[in-house]
């Protein structure tokens, strides 16, 4: 079964929806499969692209149990986040513009591939006492956010609230989000991917060298963030792996299966 579905919409937008049941939990291989779906599209002659998930859920961030598995083989951890930032980079570096249609929870790094498009359409909660949220939680498990993912996140919120946020390793409602302009548009479930797709249409009436020159200079510092050496990939692994971590790694995924 193939881990994203693509659909063609007309004026050349094309739908990456990703579809690895439960959640759409990052493991290196729908990491590859999302970035050979974004060259894919760029070879197509795809205008634009919308990223979404499933009902309720856009992506719950990279697939922590499948990490947990790898135990403290420093290697082999490194390799899976060396899948994710091939990712974070393809979607900061592509040619055309991409809107995230965050379709429901978009935590970690779902909140992090929402970050590095373009623009975001997110769902409103379906009941306020189970809102849909979106944040980066790094702290609550003991980890430090690298600084380019911090700095994504300032580009959207502002400096002062990033830093509220990260410290506190927040989650966020929908509704909160787009007060804070962390997500562009708050629709109904429904019409998530269909407002991401008209906005992209219209994003694309514009004469295209202009849009895609002031694009490129508007996204420099997106691009900045995500190199290396503001990830600085191998303290991130040392960190993770670490005795603290691993133990409230662990009890997180205790709590969620309980659920």
């Amino acid at each position: 079964m193939s881990l994203i579905e693509l659909h063609d919409h007309t004026h050349g937008v094309r739908e990456l929806r990703m579809a690895r049941a439960p959640v759409n939990a990052l493991d290196a291989a729908l990491c590859q499969a999302l970035v050979d779906a974004l060259a894919q599209a760029a070879t197509d002659g795809a205008r634009g692209v919308v990223l979404s998930g499933a009902p309720g859920i856009f992506s719950g961030g990279m697939d922590v149990p499948w990490l947990l598995s790898l135990g403290r083989d420093q290697a082999a951890v490194l390799d899976a986040w060396e899948a994710f930032f091939r990712l974070v980079r393809a979607l900061a570096d592509a040619p055309m513009p991409v809107v995230a249609a965050l379709t429901g929870h978009a935590p970690a790094g779902g909140c992090v591939l929402a970050l590095c498009c373009d623009y975001r359409v997110m769902a409103a909660s379906p009941e306020a006492s189970k809102p849909f949220t979106i944040g980066l939680n790094e702290t609550q498990v003991g980890l430090v956010a690298p600084e380019g993912i911090q700095r994504l996140l300032r580009r959207a919120v502002g400096e002062h609230r990033a830093a509220w946020l990260l410290m506190r390793g927040e989650l966020v409602s929908a509704e909160h989000a787009h007060r804070i302009g962390l997500v562009d548009a708050l629709v109904e479930l429904v019409e998530v991917v269909p407002q991401s797709v008209e906005w992209l249409q219209a994003l694309l009436a514009r004469p295209a060298a202009a849009m895609l020159r002031t694009r490129q200079i508007a996204r420099a510092t997106l691009i900045q963030a995500v190199q290396p050496e503001l990830i600085e990939l191998e303290r991130f692994v040392q960190a993770w792996t670490a005795e603290e971590t691993q133990q409230a790694l662990q009890a997180m995924v205790a709590r969620v299966r309980k659920r």
